[in-house]
């Protein structure tokens, strides 16, 4: 069979993709594009927003338009929380949440042969990590996912109910996983998961992500210049101990996306999130003391329920002094089932959208500062793409730059210095070599 795949959201479910993608080959199949005609196509869906509900039911039904004869399947997040009315449209043949992944093709030939299929179990009720490795096409980065779950329930996110409580891949998978991507080759590994600052932290589990780490760095080879990045942080994970810890290794991205939401106490209070502005601050001074060339990116929702324009504001003042390197700013999205969503002070959509705007402009700024102060800095840089010349990739801090050099060197890591910023990257050339 042609089977093809569309992700949407998180890095989480990219890597899904790759585990789903081979399975299907590993039962014989072919994995094409989703935009060619194939026999199967698989959407692995996102919830995390009403925007990312609606997009997953646009590819759905582009899918089915795409090839009728087609067997259709929502799999993920949107499908976890709403699989009846998935069930419900016509161009859906299967539906699968997170949990058995790597088992669709088999549920894909069980329905083909008329076989009903079991509704989907309890995520709420998953307590343990599901054993699952991808095979990675890009040949510089791999992700390496440690953790699934969430039991924060901010009282806006519906994340906990598609993706079940906190589950961790135990160190030792982890770390032979690790070492199986070195000897491969990957120059750069993410740890990945939904919530990585609660590694170690689910039911029945020994450890934390200071130790996970601990053991990763130990297995990088003396001299080498593979790097560890890591996803999304909590403030609360970043103590003077781990900030240290992450100083004394370079092999570790000084880049973080260290989530926010708000920069207004009360705001977050109403989020129901584990710290305020005082704590978060106290995390961004661990990080910067410790690493001086930290970037930092983080979320953060405008329009909360109730939100006003001095809690606004507050969060908007709190965005000058943070000084992130990127912020994705999210008008805040109403989920069904979550507190939030209760609420009988929703923010009216035009005001959501024009604190949006506000927000953006100022952050977009701060951005274009932060590139144009790295003119005549010298940073390694992994290559990743080529293309008309000019060599694209990241410093170990995660600024975006591109320069001239040969295609042989993609996968490799170039001494850059940087000559000037170029809209929303920055422009270098090869660092001369001294002797």
């Amino acid at each position: 069979m042609r089977v093809a795949f569309l992700t949407l959201g998180c890095k989480v479910n990219t890597y899904e993709t790759e585990v789903m993608a081979q399975a299907f080959r590993a039962a014989g199949d072919q994995v094409v594009s989703f935009e060619e005609e194939a026999d199967v196509y698989v959407v692995n869906t996102c919830t995390v927003t009403a925007t990312g509900d609606k997009k997953s039911r646009q590819a759905l039904r582009a899918a089915k338009r795409r090839n009728p004869a087609a067997l259709v399947a929502a799999v993920g997040c949107y499908a976890q929380v709403a699989e009846q009315t998935l069930r419900a449209m016509p161009e859906v043949d299967v539906v699968l949440g997170n949990l058995h992944k790597p088992e669709l093709p088999q549920l894909v030939r069980r329905h083909l042969e008329g076989q009903a299929l079991p509704p989907l179990p309890e995520i709420l009720k998953q307590r343990q990590f599901e054993p699952m490795e991808a095979v990675h096409s890009d040949r510089t980065r791999a992700a390496l996912k440690v953790q699934d779950g969430c039991c924060n329930f901010c009282s806006y996110c519906i994340i906990p109910y598609a993706r079940g409580p906190v589950r961790s891949k135990p160190e030792e998978d982890a770390a032979r996983e690790f070492a199986a991507l070195l000897r491969e080759g990957y120059r750069e590994i993410v740890l990945t998961g939904i919530e990585i600052a609660s590694y170690g932290e689910g039911a029945g589990e020994e450890g934390s992500l200071l130790s996970l780490l601990t053991r990763l760095v130990a297995l990088l080879p003396e001299g080498g210049d593979a790097r560890i990045r890591l996803g999304s942080l909590e403030p609360r994970v970043v103590t003077e101990e781990f900030a240290a810890f992450l100083g004394q290794h370079p092999a570790i991205c000084p880049q973080f996306h260290l989530s926010l939401q708000s920069g207004s106490d009360t705001v977050l209070r109403r989020m129901n999130r584990k710290y305020d502005t005082a704590r978060y601050r106290q995390s961004v001074a661990l990080l910067r003391q410790h690493l001086p060339d930290v970037m930092l990116t983080t979320d953060i929702i405008v329009g909360f329920p109730g939100e006003t324009e001095e809690e606004f504001l507050e969060t908007v003042a709190f965005a000058r002094e943070m000084r992130f390197l990127k912020v994705h700013v999210f008008p805040y999205s109403r989920r069904e089932g979550t507190p939030a969503a209760a609420r009988p002070a929703q923010t009216p959509g035009p005001v959501k959208s024009d604190r949006a705007a506000r927000l953006a402009e100022v952050c977009d700024g701060i951005r274009d500062e932060i590139l144009a102060a790295q003119a005549g800095r010298v940073y390694p840089v992994l290559a990743e793409t080529h293309r008309d010349g000019l060599l694209s990739g990241h410093t170990p801090n995660y600024l975006p730059v591109r320069f001239p050099g040969d295609a042989a060197l993609c996968g490799e890591v170039v001494s850059v210095r940087i000559t000037e910023a170029d809209g929303d990257h920055l422009l270098g050339e090869v660092a001369p070599t001294t002797v």
